[in-house]
């Protein structure tokens, strides 16, 4: 429940940036947008506060353990059933669920993308949402699709949700508001954030004419904290900087609004005369959330030698088999380079797990040239990748000082599925056709003669 700020100094030092928002990754939260609208000490009393319906939104079986049980408990002014009627099938041709495989008709490679430009007419969240690559099946409740997305148009009247998985965000250009049933959550690039599965919401432009981004829809176990092993208790993504919206609604009964909802990769919308947005209040665990990826706080090697890119694990979604993910989401952070007599970059790899790598801001050390801001690249199962030319010699032959790298977020969605890029994305004009020629100027360097290479 919200309760009155403190008078203390301690308090009031935080509450500017929390204004909004309930800190905790997993907490059972509880949240009143009116005095006195969640019942005490029961879920579903005979008649709730102020004529509510009580609603529960389950995100896992109600056998689930406690550990990992999802639930939350809404009170609303309508209950869900009054927004699916006279449901009809439509059409988003953009907006693919897996399976995709075969259909991009490209050979097999390793490939890149610039940035697409942001149409003046992409349209709303819905609208603008375009699939790259997907990997599982949605109807069996395993893998996952990947989108971008380029907004022009606020939903004001539009709502969707998602009945086949949660959805991870992450901004690229401009500012994004979701208005969601749990509450409101403003997001600008350098943040994340991620929707439930069933979690009703639209998408309005928050002070920009335009956004553009990435979206991992996640049809498998619900993105979950990563465990530390050694590490211990601190650091990395650390819960206390995950924000939950307090509860806010609006009431706007008699004016007409439409709701679209995925389910089993298609799509039907129906219209309804009153926002769906008019839970009042409620409690529990399975709510949207946001992260600042700038308070990822890394551990890396401060001796030798490279790290496996999974110490950058922000978020996790497990499969059925211990330490293989459904998707991991990795993020690669400013941080300080100070390994000695090592090659810092990401080393030359081929990998049982697939990787779609994207560019939040400045640059990425394994590829300066050609990998911008808004780019996207995949390397898939089992197919080599690493630094390009450049970056290789550079890293061999320069000199070893602490280093600080900076001007960088970069971020990976891995999986255990193969990545089976869809038709649209085979087509973009900004495929990087050329992309493998990066790795042609590597030489042999072999002497037996020589057992120590001095770089020539």
């Amino acid at each position: 429940m919200n309760r009155p700020q403190t008078d203390f100094i301690v308090a009031r030092s935080r509450a500017k940036y929390n204004e909004g928002y309930m800190p905790g990754f997993g907490n059972d939260f509880e949240t009143e947008a009116e005095e006195s609208a969640l019942p005490i000490g029961q879920n579903s009393p005979q008649r709730c506060p102020y004529g509510l319906y009580a609603e529960q939104l389950s995100g896992t079986p109600f056998t689930a353990p406690r550990a990992s049980n999802e639930r939350t408990w809404l009170y609303r002014m309508r209950p869900s059933v009054q927004h699916i009627s006279d449901m009809a099938r439509i059409d988003l041709p953009h907006f693919r669920s897996a399976p995709t495989a075969g259909e991009s008709g490209l050979p097999l490679a390793p490939m890149r993308w610039d940035p697409a430009p942001i149409p003046d007419d992409a349209g709303n969240w819905l609208a603008g949402i375009r699939t790259i690559a997907t990997g599982g099946d949605v109807l069996t409740q395993v893998g996952y699709a990947i989108h971008t997305y380029a907004v022009t148009e606020s939903m004001e009247t539009e709502l969707f949700y998602n009945a086949d998985g949660e959805m991870l965000i992450v901004p690229e250009v401009g500012k994004l508001r979701f208005f969601t049933e749990m509450g409101v959550i403003d997001a600008a690039p350098g943040e994340i954030v991620v929707i439930p599965r069933g979690l009703k919401y639209k998408v309005l432009l928050n002070g920009d004419d335009k956004a553009r981004g990435y979206i991992c829809e996640n049809y498998g176990g619900a993105f979950s904290l990563p465990e530390r092993g050694p590490i211990g208790a601190n650091c990395m993504a650390n819960p206390r900087d995950f924000l939950t919206p307090v509860a806010a609604y609006e009431q706007r009964d008699g004016v007409p609004h439409r709701m679209t909802v995925k389910w089993c990769g298609q799509f039907h919308a129906c219209e309804i005369n009153h926002s769906p947005l008019d839970v009042v209040a409620w409690h529990g665990n399975y709510a949207p959330y946001k992260y600042n990826l700038r308070h990822y706080s890394p551990v890396g090697p401060v001796r030798n030698d490279h790290a496996d890119p999974s110490i950058f694990t922000v978020l996790t979604a497990p499969s059925g088999e211990p330490g293989t993910a459904n998707i991991d989401f990795v993020i690669f952070p400013p941080r300080w380079l100070v390994a000695e007599n090592s090659f810092r970059p990401p080393w030359y790899h081929m990998n049982i797990m697939s990787e779609f790598m994207g560019l939040i801001e400045g640059v990425y050390d394994a590829k300066p040239e050609g990998f911008v801001p808004g780019g996207m690249s995949i390397h898939n199962m089992m197919l080599p990748h690493g630094p390009d030319a450049d970056a290789f010699y550079a890293a061999s032959l320069k000199e070893l000082r602490p280093e600080k790298l900076d001007n960088t977020i970069a971020f990976m969605f891995e999986t255990r599925f193969p990545q089976q890029l869809t038709r649209y994305a085979a087509g973009l004009p900004t495929l990087q056709v050329r992309y493998p020629d990066v790795w042609k100027p590597l030489r042999n360097h072999f002497d037996r003669d020589r057992p120590v290479w001095n770089g020539e």
